[in-house]
Order: structure tokens, then C-alpha cells, then sequence
């Protein structure tokens, strides 16, 4: 059922906007619009980034789709996601988290519901970095694995960041580079998929995320991750952190490849694996 409604309102939001915007055409400079992360907001893969999700301009509307998929030893995730971005001020998204236990032949369904406003500044253009404030309301479909585990009985929560970006024009051997640093509040164990707060601790918690990238080409970027994680569970909760190569042949469309380092997820060590993900934008 919440499979079916994710889609219902994910359709009516994108007809809405084929049928009432002007889309972006020439907007941002390729590749300053970064992706689409993991929660459905705009950024890299694991972090969201202080940029929109789309090539939008101030009179422009943008649609970015997310298909990713992240393969572990003992897990895989993969996540549905679209977002849509007005007139390169707000964001506005949606995802849908389906994580496998290989073994016990059973999955978590999570769906995640995003807004971002950018308060300040351009990536590339303003001297200072870009400032985006944003929210992701996490929405577990079944809680019974969470409430096993230690978390509270809530099977929602939410999430509030703030992030800052910027991009350097030839900063590096004449190769642009673009950070990142967001700051999140939050009680989400594991993204949300094993519920919120737990036996160690059941209060919000500030953590820190950040990224960093070379842009070799107008196409072609690398670049790592790192996002800090609370361990409210007691169960050895583990930072995360990836490396990542993406390709960027056009606006419209992007892929990314990366080895993303999980660490302990439910007290299963070594959870490390291949990231895919492609974006497509509108």
C-alpha cells in the first residue's frame, strides 16, 4: 500500500510539472548541479549537498529521477527516487528505500519526504559558499525489525540540516573542485531503515557530513565522501565514507560508480560494497 501511494503522488507531482513548468535548458554550468543522494535530495551519493537537484535557472523548473543501488556482503539497498527544483530556490523530493537481508530473505521498506531551500548564495558564483537548509521526514513501513533491534516505538522521524557548498573554477592544477559540509539533526539509525532513537540514546543528535571532488573534465568527476552516524542502538554503528567516480555526458543524465565503506550494519562487520547510481534530469 505505501509502495502504490509513493507512486500515485510521485506521477501527480511529475504531470503537474510536464503540464505547468518551463524546464531548465541552459541553467548552471555543467556538472555544478551535483546529483542526487540517497535520501532523494540533491548532492552526492550518501550526503546532501547545499546545491538543488536539477539545471534550473530563477525562471526555470527541474526534474531529476534517482535509480541506485548499493551491494553488500550481507545487504542490498536500492532506492526509487524524484525530486523536483523551483526556480533554483526550493526542492521538493521523494524516495523510496528497499533494503534486502540477503540471508533472512526479507527486506525493509522506507519512504523518504524532502524540502530544501537555498537561504544564500551561489556554488559558483558568490564568494562565499552556497547555504541550503532542509528537511527529510523518514516513514518506516513495517517497524517490527526497528522495534526488534532497540529502537523506540516511533516509526517515523525526522531529520534537519544544513549544508554548505561551494565550486572553485581551476582552483587545482587548473581542474575546477567543488566541497561540501552539511550538519544534520538526527535520531535515525542506519538512514531511518532500523527506526529512530534507541537504548542509548533517544534525543536528537548533531552530526557531521562532508564531501569533497575534482572535476577533470566538464564530464567526468571524482571525489569521497564521509557522513558521521549516532549509534543509538548500541550495536556498533559505524561512520560511513566513499569514493566515487561520476560521468556526466549531459544535463540530462549522469551515472555514478563508487566503493562505499558501511561498516557495521546490525552488528554485521564489514559491510562494504559497489554503489550504482544513475540520474536523469528534466
Amino acid at each position: 500500500m505505501l509502495r502504490k501511494t509513493w507512486f500515485r503522488h510521485s506521477s501527480a507531482l511529475l504531470l503537474y510539472l510536464l503540464s505547468n513548468a518551463a524546464f531548465s535548458q541552459e541553467g548552471k554550468l555543467i556538472a555544478t548541479a551535483g546529483l542526487v543522494q540517497l535520501e532523494g535530495s540533491g548532492g552526492g551519493g550518501i550526503v546532501p549537498w547545499a546545491t538543488l537537484s536539477g539545471y534550473d535557472s530563477r525562471d526555470e523548473v527541474s526534474v531529476s529521477a534517482l535509480m541506485t543501488q548499493v551491494n553488500m556482503d550481507d545487504y542490498r539497498l536500492n532506492v526509487l527516487g524524484l525530486s523536483a527544483s523551483f526556480y533554483d530556490q526550493v526542492e521538493v523530493s521523494v524516495a523510496q528505500h528497499r533494503f534486502d537481508l540477503k540471508e533472512a530473505g526479507v527486506d525493509i521498506k522506507q519512504s523518504i519526504y524532502g524540502v530544501k531551500y537555498r537561504a544564500y548564495g551561489d556554488v559558483v558564483y558568490s564568494r562565499w559558499p552556497q547555504i541550503s537548509i532542509g528537511i527529510q521526514h523518514k516513514v518506516l513501513e513495517d517497524e517490527g525489525i526497528a522495534k526488534a533491534v532497540g529502537a523506540n516505538k516511533s516509526a517515523a522521524g525526522t531529520d534537519f540540516y544544513i549544508a554548505a557548498t561551494k565550486v572553485h573554477l581551476g582552483a587545482l592544477a587548473g581542474y575546477n573542485t567543488v566541497w561540501n559540509l552539511t550538519v544534520r539533526a538526527t535520531k535515525a539509525n542506519e538512514m531511518g531503515l532500523l527506526g529512530f532513537g534507541g537504548v542509548n540514546n533517544d534525543d536528537y543528535e548533531m552530526m557531521l557530513e562532508a564531501s569533497a571532488g575534482i572535476l577533470f573534465s566538464r564530464n567526468l568527476a571524482v571525489g569521497i565522501e564521509y557522513r558521521q552516524k549516532p549509534d543509538n542502538l548500541g550495536l556498533g554503528e559505524d561512520d560511513w565514507k566513499d569514493l566515487f567516480i561520476t560521468y556526466i555526458p549531459s544535463k540530462h543524465f549522469s551515472v555514478t560508480l563508487a566503493w562505499a565503506d558501511l561498516g557495521s550494519i546490525a552488528g554485521a562487520n564489514g559491510q562494504d560494497g559497489v554503489y550504482l547510481s544513475l540520474n536523469g534530469q528534466l
